[in-house]
């Protein structure tokens, strides 16, 4: 707009509105029924929410119905923006422009709109930050969800596990210091923000004040500088630029990833754990949920992400569970309970921060009605174990609040604290005497109404009412002529005349002045309401917490009970065995076939390594990810698909399966396969479990078997670690001969007629073939390249053994090996590379 041109009131009240914000954030400015958007603003929005840009007096502007803002907030914030509302803080006058100030400013990570989140998964705002050098460089991350009240710390001292524990979190938006984007500005998700929230100092001081505490050592985080400062930027973005109350974040807990099994990200995506790469529901997540609350889907989702390696804590998930099938009447009666429970973490979360409404107070009140009916089932269990006994004590009983909103509010209450109608009968004598003057008012009309029609004549007259005129006669156009003289004319209409009478406008004060006055103390008695939750903030989290942990172990037990799971031992050692072990996501998907049930047996001396052969389609990468669900199951403290198991604790899962490329980083197949397979052998531990699947595949022959290999090796020697490695190189199963811990497995098929049969079932000792030309057969290739395949196969293997006419000598044995570097020796030219 010209400076020369004067700006109107409500233009020049926008403008300093506008300028009080970071130019990213898009401005909603309330304007009556609707809000608009003006200048740059409108011109980004309207095509995002698909509304007409239209100028006036030059100035590009844009609006959307109040009344249907949730939507298209949710399309701005789901583009990546950030929304401000700046809403009318005073009632219209003439002559006056209307007062108003931002509301409050949604970004991803802070909708409290229940119906814009997904119930099944935090939603986190994360800050990372680096600092120190050599080995004492610390990466420190945070996380808050504002929708909950959870907030929490971690350090690492490599980036790539601060990148891992990003992808599990996936949080909704990820801080960065401004001067530290070279170092981290890889980090999915990241965007810039004031480094000075980032400085120690800085960050210390806003925690400590936020928490009203002169030390950070009581929530043993004190020396993690690097996890300091970004929860402290974290704090600082919440509260200073999107203006948020934080009082609901009332705790700091320390994420100690030393505790948990690590999953790296590629890892994470290979076993299908919450997300599958086929795009289907099939994932570890989906086929344990059968949780009764979001509280308890949200728990599941962070236990499934992050296993444990405590033996104490899952022994104790183990006993309750085994409590629970032990007496599956009361494991009914608790279900049964919880799905009557709402999310009592966000509704809680949503009115102590002031935007609840008094459906959100109905939802909680009847939640904690449920709860005494749910701790007697509870304290019902017999051989109380210790973590129930600890879950009874956390989930409190609520008589006050439960009493205090039984007598309060509405059975139906409306969705806004302003429309009235929310407050029982009997609560507020103020309110009662308010109302009975309304409803007297409004008998008086219903009986002035009929006394007019019999003083008139006039059957058709009726009293109505609008937000214009108020209370007024409406007489059709065929009876003006018997309208009395002391009817006052308001408005001529094409069928009607409208009229008011000094009586009726003298009630019509004492009806809307009895209304207003009954929805401000409606409003004053919600806001009071609501004021009490705060002041059980804490155990009400705490309450919400309990109760999540307790959903969970129910949906392991359910799970357990339906599909027949038993319960893992859990030892230190080294070892690993199943009996008749299911692939826990398979055997309830799988609707073609039944599936095949396998063992398996894995000792720290005699096999912590198995080579798997045979074809493809036979079931070798089913096999071998079902013993790493397994083992990861059992670390959530699950019961698991098998008839026995025996576990011995694992500190890292590692899964390399699959072929892909990685376009964005210009990777290509085998060099993604290579990162992934330096990532297991630079970061595994004797007490990993590694899961390989056709490592070296993605390149020739000769380096694709000497990598394969090598790594087997190296897993063997170097790290000790239980590894399955599922390979078509056959050759690598010489490596049993000369090394005690391999041992070499196949999966078992049957040839008939030129097919193959797939048995699902492993066995001992090396596959004796491929199987390919089979496989390409049940593939739909045509017949003619099927027997062109199967000449030149036969032609192969026969060159294959043939001896060397130029040596004149017979070929050593396909397993004869050198005695120094113990790599095999043949005439085979595959094996050519190691004679």
């Amino acid at each position: 707009m010209s400076a020369t041109k004067k700006l109107t009131p409500m233009m020049a009240q926008y403008q300093a509105i506008r300028r009080s914000l970071p130019d990213d954030i898009l401005l909603l400015y309330r304007l009556g029924d609707f809000y608009e958007m003006f200048f740059e603003d409108a011109k980004i929005a309207a095509p995002i929410l698909n509304v007409a840009l239209t100028k006036r007096h030059d100035v590009p502007m844009a609006g959307v119905p109040h009344h249907a803002a949730t939507g298209y907030i949710a399309k701005l914030v789901k583009a990546g923006k950030r929304v401000a509302l700046a809403e009318q803080t005073s009632e219209p006058k003439p002559g006056q422009i209307v007062e108003r100030e931002i509301a409050q400013i949604i970004s991803a990570s802070t909708i409290d709109d229940l119906t814009l989140l997904d119930d099944t998964r935090h939603n986190y705002l994360a800050a990372a930050c680096l600092l120190g050098s050599g080995k004492k460089l610390r990466y420190g991350l945070a996380c808050a969800d504002h929708s909950t009240g959870e907030f929490s710390l971690a350090e690492f001292t490599d980036l790539d596990l601060l990148r891992d524990e990003i992808h599990r979190l996936a949080p909704s938006e990820l801080l960065i210091a401004d001067d530290q984007l070279q170092q981290l500005g890889g980090l999915p998700g990241a965007f810039p923000y004031d480094a000075y929230a980032f400085l120690a100092e800085t960050a210390t001081h806003t925690l400590q004040d936020h928490f009203k505490v002169k030390s950070l050592r009581g929530f043993g985080c004190a020396e993690m500088t690097s996890a300091i400062c970004a929860g402290g930027a974290a704090l600082h973005y919440l509260v200073h630029q999107l203006r948020r109350n934080c009082d609901h974040l009332s705790t700091l807990t320390v994420h100690d990833h030393s505790a948990h099994v690590l999953i790296d990200t590629a890892s994470q995506l290979n076993l299908d754990l919450v997300q599958s790469r086929s795009g289907t529901q099939h994932t570890l997540l989906a086929t344990l949920d059968r949780t009764a609350t979001p509280m308890g889907a949200r728990k599941l989702r962070d236990w499934v992400l992050h296993p444990l390696r405590d033996l104490e804590t899952l022994n104790a998930r183990l006993d309750t569970v085994e409590q629970l099938l032990a007496e599956p009447y009361l494991l009914s009666k608790l279900r049964e309970s919880l799905k009557e429970i709402r999310d009592i973490e966000r509704t809680t979360g949503r009115l102590s921060q002031g935007s609840g409404n008094p459906r959100d107070l109905k939802t909680l009140h009847n939640s904690l009605d449920r709860i005494p009916a749910l701790r007697e089932d509870l304290a019902a269990l017999p051989n109380t174990g210790t973590l129930s006994s600890l879950l009874l004590s956390q989930i409190e009983e609520f008589p006050t609040l439960t009493e205090l909103f039984g007598e309060a509010l509405h059975d139906e209450p409306p969705a806004s604290p302003k429309d009235g109608n929310l407050i029982r009968d009997g609560y507020s004598a103020e309110l009662d005497e308010l109302r009975s003057a309304s409803r007297e008012g409004k008998n008086w009309l219903a009986e002035l109404q009929e006394s007019e029609r019999q003083r008139t004549g006039i059957e058709t007259l009726k009293i109505k009412f609008n937000n214009v005129f108020g209370y007024f006669l409406e007489v059709t156009k065929s009876k003006v002529s018997l309208v009395p003289d002391d009817y006052q004319r308001k408005q001529t209409m094409a069928n009607a005349e409208r009229y008011v009478t000094p009586a009726l406008k003298e009630m019509e004060q004492k009806i809307l002045g009895s209304d207003e006055r009954a929805k401000a103390l409606e409003y004053d008695l919600f806001v009071h309401l609501r004021q009490q939750v705060c002041e059980h903030l804490a155990p009400l989290q705490k309450t919400a917490d309990a109760l999540a942990t307790l959903d969970v172990l129910l949906s392991f037990a359910e799970t357990a009970q339906r599909y027949q799971h038993s319960r893992p031992k859990l030892t230190t050692d080294r070892s690993l065995h199943l009996t008749n072990a299911r692939h826990p996501v398979l055997e309830q998907t799988l609707v073609e076939e039944k599936f095949v049930p396998n063992d398996t047996g894995m000792d720290p001396e005699s096999g912590r390594l198995h080579i798997l052969t045979g074809p493809n389609m036979a079931g070798k990468s089913t096999y071998i990810r079902q013993v790493a669900l397994i083992t990861l199951m059992a670390q959530m403290g699950a019961y698991v698909p098998a008839e026995k198991a025996t576990i011995g604790l694992v500190d890292k899962i590692f899964c390399r399966v699959g072929a892909s490329d990685d376009l964005s980083q210009g990777q290509s197949t085998f060099m993604v396969e290579m990162n992934e397979t330096a990532l297991i052998v630079n970061n595994a531990t004797a007490d990993s479990l590694v899961i390989l699947d056709e490592i070296g595949r993605g390149t020739a022959t000769f380096d694709g078997l000497s990598i394969a290999w090598a790594v087997a090796e190296h897993l063997h020697d170097k790290t000790q670690c239980r590894a399955l490695f599922a390979t078509h190189y056959h050759e690598l199963c010489d490596l049993a001969a000369t090394r005690e811990g391999i041992e070499n497995h196949n999966v078992a098929v049957r040839e008939w007629n030129e097919d193959i049969i797939f048995l699902r079932k492993i066995q001992p000792g090396p596959a004796d073939k491929s199987y390919g030309i089979q496989v390409a057969r049940l593939a739909g290739l045509p017949q003619a390249i099927i027997s062109r395949a199967t000449e030149i196969l036969s032609h192969l293997e026969m060159n294959s053994h043939k001896p060397d006419a130029k040596k004149k000598a017979n070929p050593k044995p396909k397993n004869t090996r050198d005695t120094h570097d113990n790599m095999p020796q043949a005439n085979n030219p595959q094996m050519d590379l190691f004679g």
